[in-house]
């Protein structure tokens, strides 16, 4: 029962557009904070905030370079959360929909 709590505990964290838009932006790619902040419009607490709840679960993997922080995907050994996102759309298609093709990135 305890894989069952495991499982819909980070199925959970799924059901937020948040989450789950950058868990498929992450598919292809790491992005820095900053990057997912203007991507995203929303305040660079929120994207931390989603991060790190992201991370708590596995979900995630960070990398601190400097000053700034690239995350990546981290689900290799969670197959429902590659089968979730197998269904979700890839980050290019993600950036268009939401017209921020050219994202211009000041974590470099």
């Amino acid at each position: 029962m305890e894989q069952i709590r495991e499982m819909a505990d980070k199925l959970k964290l799924l059901s937020d557009y948040t989450r789950l838009t950058i868990l498929s932006l992450l598919k292809d790619r790491e992005f820095c904070v900053c990057e997912l902040v203007e991507i995203l419009e929303i305040s660079q607490p929120a994207v931390s905030q989603h991060l790190r709840k992201l991370k708590s679960q596995g979900m995630v993997k960070e990398s601190k370079r400097g000053q700034w922080v690239y995350y990546s995907l981290h689900v290799d050994d969670k197959s429902y959360i590659k089968a979730v996102l197998d269904y979700t759309p890839d980050s290019k298609t993600i950036l268009s929909v939401l017209n921020k093709q050219h994202v211009t990135s000041v974590c470099k």
